[in-house]
């Protein structure tokens, strides 16, 4: 027996798009909202302040994508030059539960929450929505850029803001130079950056004490909220005050809250899950001045299709190292 070890370089340079990532993410979120999928609440471990370290498993029955995402995230590893999420992940054979893979799951953890941005865009924002906002100019911000492109057709105006001048400056210019149709601004405030923006994008690291820098009365009529840093960038009023909230997954989102340090400010009344929306159980946007929040937490079903793709296109391409087991 033996399994494909795929590194960093390896997954990244087998060249799969946001495009890509979009079909499978969001038929990975279809299968979920009819209920053919299997994942757990992901169980975690803190060992430093704000760090954590997620066990993610996962099975998606119609493709057959079955494994476990090992991840972690330290804020404090940002100002010691090493990357907030690192981690690894294992496919298994769904059939004998031998693992065929162990790859870096950076990449594709940053792809497929990109996607699911995108997939929030496409069924909670107008269509016509062409100014977004984007708190946190990081990793994320790039691959939620790369999601929103593919999915508003109108989008002509990037707004962002970081706490370090310097990655908004990093942002813009690596961003510019991939689409330079659109016209990017770096914002000196958090408010400054959500004036007017028709969806609002928060990527900045998960801390158990936020001070949250968007409130209530922030986010316009109309306008589409889409967090990946659980609350750390939205006060209860901010969430509140939305006519619908969404997660990607309701049952880990519940179980995150019961352990008393997230989400105690979140709506009691959480309208649906992006599963039920894109298996077109529930409707997503209904009227066009509706306030729209969607908490992407980050699910173990979107890493597994992902993964799938990455290791089916290394397969043929032979790419990575075969090891015995």
């Amino acid at each position: 027996m033996e399994l494909f070890y795929l590194s960093r370089k390896d997954v990244e340079d087998l060249g799969i798009t946001m495009k890509e990532a979009l079909k499978v993410v969001e038929h990975g979120f279809r299968l979920k909202g009819l209920g053919k999928t299997e994942m757990p609440p992901k169980p975690g471990i803190h060992p430093r302040t704000d760090a954590f370290i997620h066990a993610m498993p996962a099975y998606v029955k119609e493709i057959e994508a079955t494994g476990l995402k090992w991840v972690s995230g330290y804020p404090s590893n940002i100002e010691k030059g090493l990357p907030y999420i690192t981690g690894l992940l294992i496919l298994n054979d769904p059939q004998t539960g031998i693992p065929i893979a162990v790859m870096d799951c950076a990449w594709i953890t940053a792809m497929r929450t990109g996607a699911s941005v995108g997939i929030s865009a496409k069924y909670l924002a107008k269509q016509t929505s062409n100014v977004v906002a984007i708190l946190g100019c990081g990793v994320q911000a790039r691959m939620s850029l790369a999601a929103l492109v593919e999915t508003l057709p109108e989008l002509s105006k990037v707004r962002c803001y970081d706490l370090y001048p310097e990655a908004s400056r990093r942002f813009m210019e690596e961003m510019s130079l991939i689409y330079p149709r659109l016209n990017m601004m770096a914002c000196s405030s958090p408010a400054e950056m959500i004036k007017g923006a028709d969806v609002v994008v928060t990527a900045i690291p998960i801390v158990k004490e936020p001070k949250p820098p968007l409130h209530a009365g922030m986010l316009k009529e109309g306008g589409l909220a889409v967090s990946l840093d659980y609350d750390s960038a939205w006060a209860s009023s901010a969430m509140k005050e939305c006519n619908k909230f969404v997660s990607d997954d309701i049952g880990q989102l519940l179980s995150t809250k019961e352990e008393g340090v997230y989400f105690s400010g979140i709506p009691e009344n959480i309208y649906a899950d992006l599963g039920e929306l894109v298996a077109g159980l529930k409707p997503g946007r209904e009227d066009p001045k509706e306030r729209i929040f969607s908490l992407n937490m980050g699910i173990a079903v979107d890493d597994m299709v992902t993964a799938k793709i990455v290791y089916e296109r290394a397969l043929e391409r032979k790419t990575g190292i075969r090891l015995p087991l």
